[in-house]
């Protein structure tokens, strides 16, 4: 009975759902034009800039959240990672992925995607240990960043788009409203790839294990990924620790230089293709001649990554629009009451004079204009991360949204709480901030 229940809803809903896919993919209607307007007048020009800017923006969000470049090369004939997710029947290999065991490994489901009755049940603590319900779920498109692609209710492949690491949910359970631009703090990239039963792709390039990628990948944990081991092979730090960051927001970036938390890669649209054709393995054209550089990226440099080329390219004429869409994106206020309104004021004036946070997060941008990286030396840090990128820098962070952060702050999550954020630059900057001054520059942080 339970996976007739399931196979009802995935015929009755898929007509529907894929209807608000396609909708939400499509172009908004353009506004009628006078025929005057079609005459080529600076009235039709100034209007198709309007038009232009909707469309864009559509295109750029359905790319977003659903395109994953033809990525299913890599996640599904290389990794099989399909066969993890669904169980025997369904094609996979042994009792496959339930929902508890994807929200555990931090996936994320879109709660309006999901009709009535199933919101229901998973509210009374239903089809969570059911396995038929997260492929319901997938073929829904109700996971977030997830694409699954089925044949006689068989899952035959899986891809992975934009969203899946940098969207989220507004719900602590992992089901609810989706929150696009937020980095997901929950996934685990690590244990997500480790399910996979096919890891030769991994093991072969690094030219290790399978057991010392496994223990690599479980060291990163929630919501961390290392962008640079396909590239330098530097698994850890020389202190021992994982060489993962936090996966940054995609959000408050507009009129940022560069948006990653290391200097020399590039604007928005650079990670967008770097991340597209080299960490999701889409298919499509890269080139950045760097990464040639054998001394600096030697796995890097013996794969050719620095200069990718695919004659079927599904990447580069979705750059334009998605770097569009990403550029939209706000950075979210902070939650009425979250701060104290008296000493955030008290705070701001010290970001801006005493404390000397202004000279680098230049209000409204809070990042420099222009070439927005430091040294290592500049901001008081190691710089085994700064090494590892093309200009050997650390991106000055926009301060925008700060406060959703729940797993530290800087490129590693190094500073557990803005406090201690703070006391480093007291101590390496000799501020002299009181206890109270501290107090307050957090409370105005907390307030961006």
């Amino acid at each position: 009975m339970k996976t007739s229940i399931v196979s009802l809803l995935v015929v009755g809903l898929t007509c529907l759902i894929g209807s608000l896919v396609i909708m939400q993919c499509e172009s908004p209607k353009k506004a009628k034009r006078s025929q005057e307007d079609e005459s080529g007048s600076p009235n039709a020009w100034n209007l198709s800039i309007t038009e232009n800017a909707n469309d864009m923006l559509e295109k750029g969000r359905a790319v977003f959240r659903f395109e994953t470049f033809n990525d299913e090369a890599f996640w599904t004939d290389k990794l099989q990672l399909h066969r993890a997710i669904a169980d025997e029947k369904a094609g996979g290999i042994g009792k496959g992925l339930t929902p508890k065991a994807a929200l555990d490994a931090g996936l994320k489901v879109d709660l309006d995607v999901l009709p009535n009755f199933m919101r229901e049940q998973i509210k009374e603590g239903k089809l969570l240990d059911d396995t038929d319900a997260t492929l319901a779920l997938i073929k829904l498109s109700a996971v977030v960043g997830v694409v699954g692609n089925f044949e006689d209710n068989k899952l035959k492949s899986i891809g992975l788009t934009c969203a899946v690491c940098h969207s989220t949910v507004d719900s602590e359970t992992g089901i609810g409203k989706r929150l696009d631009g937020w980095p997901n703090q929950d996934l685990n990239v690590g244990a997500i790839i480790s399910m996979a039963p096919d890891l030769r792709v991994f093991t072969e390039s690094l030219n290790v294990d399978e057991a010392t990628l496994k223990k690599v990948l479980a060291s990163w944990g929630p919501g961390k990924f290392d962008a640079e081991l396909n590239l330098d092979g530097k698994a850890m730090r020389p202190d021992g620790k994982p060489a993962a960051t936090l996966i940054p927001e995609a959000f408050g970036h507009a009129g940022h230089s560069q948006h990653t938390w290391t200097g020399g890669w590039g604007p928005v649209t650079y990670w967008n293709a770097y991340v597209a054709n080299l960490e999701m393995a889409g298919q499509g054209n890269f080139y950045d001649p760097r990464l040639m550089d054998a001394t600096q990226y030697p796995l890097a440099a013996k794969a050719g990554l620095g200069n990718k080329r695919n004659t079927d390219d599904k990447i580069t004429d979705k750059l334009a629009a998605l770097q569009f869409y990403q550029l939209a994106i706000p950075a979210p206020k902070p939650p009425n009451g979250s701060f104290n309104d008296e000493a955030a004021g008290r705070g701001q004036i010290l970001f801006n004079e005493k404390a000397q946070c202004a000279t680098c997060h230049v209000p409204p941008l809070f990042t420099e204009p222009g070439y927005n990286a430091h040294k290592p030396e500049e901001i008081g840090i190691d710089d085994f991360q700064a090494n590892r990128s093309p200009d050997k820098t650390y991106v000055t962070q926009g301060l925008k949204g700060l406060w959703i952060r729940k797993r530290g702050f800087y490129h590693d999550g190094r500073f557990p709480t803005l406090l201690d954020v703070v006391n480093h630059y007291n101590n390496f900057k000799n501020l002299n901030l009181s206890d109270n001054e501290k107090g307050d520059l957090v409370e105005y942080l907390k307030s961006l």
